[in-house]
């Protein structure tokens, strides 16, 4: 069994689950459906799954785009 690894991770910027889901008011499913969809990475640490919390903020985190309204 190979190791892969990420090289831009930093190893005090990986959360678990629970965290990362109470970060963005999600639930943990959410979170793992997200790694399962390929949006986010996520690292086994033994046998544990953690995230990056930068790459979630990043990915998950999508501005909804506003109409501009004019005044008449």
């Amino acid at each position: 069994m190979t190791a892969h690894t990420h090289p831009e991770v930093h190893p005090g910027s990986l959360v678990s689950l629970a965290v990362a889901a109470g970060e963005f008011g999600v639930s943990i499913k959410t979170v793992r459906r997200r790694i399962s969809d390929g949006t986010v990475h996520g690292y086994l640490v033994g046998r544990l799954i953690r995230v990056d919390l930068e790459e979630l903020r990043e990915r998950m985190l999508v501005e909804i785009p506003t109409r501009k309204r004019v005044d008449r």
